[in-house]
């Protein structure tokens, strides 16, 4: 066992690189190095957006946006209507949608799903935040909210688009 030297300094013994060196060459001295300067380390996939839950402001909007769109003041520019579609079709139909109107630059779009009956509502209406969580879809999205007089509503706030 490694003795201290002193109060708060690293027990004595060969330093970490010179270990590295010895038990790999160049990738674990590498890796030891990486360690040792985590700014340098060459950067990950693009981290997701967090989960975004109907009815809850997520980081990123303001307080204002966010009120408007829970009260219906942000008028959807496009709407989908999902009543009659089974499960699969209302699935395809959203993806097909919010790529569509991501593409034209439309901010606030509406998914009508009806509200099914209570007190849970409809497949449609339990599975569309589970659809708009999904890895494709939910970098698009900034926000969603039922506006306050429908339930069976959902008004999406849709990012802007970035320039190539």
């Amino acid at each position: 066992m490694a003795r201290l030297r002193g109060r708060g300094e690293a027990p004595a013994g060969p330093c970490p690189a010179a270990a590295a060196g010895r038990a790999g060459g160049r990738a674990a001295a590498a890796r030891a190095a990486a360690a040792r300067h985590p700014a340098r380390r060459a950067p990950g996939p693009a981290a997701l957006p967090s989960a975004l839950h109907v009815g809850h402001q997520p980081g990123g909007l303001d307080h204002q946006r966010w009120k408007d769109l829970r009260r219906g003041r942000t008028r959807p520019e496009r709407t989908l209507d999902l009543h009659g579609r089974r499960a699969q079709e209302a699935y395809l139909a959203v993806r097909g949608f919010l790529f569509s109107a991501h593409a034209q630059g439309l901010r606030c779009v509406a998914v009508v799903t009806g509200k099914g009956p209570a007190p849970d509502g409809g497949v449609l209406r339990r599975e569309l935040p589970h659809w708009l969580n999904a890895p494709d879809l939910r970098p698009l999205l900034l926000g969603a909210a039922h506006p306050v007089p429908n339930q069976g509503v959902v008004h999406l706030l849709l990012r802007r688009r970035r320039a190539p």
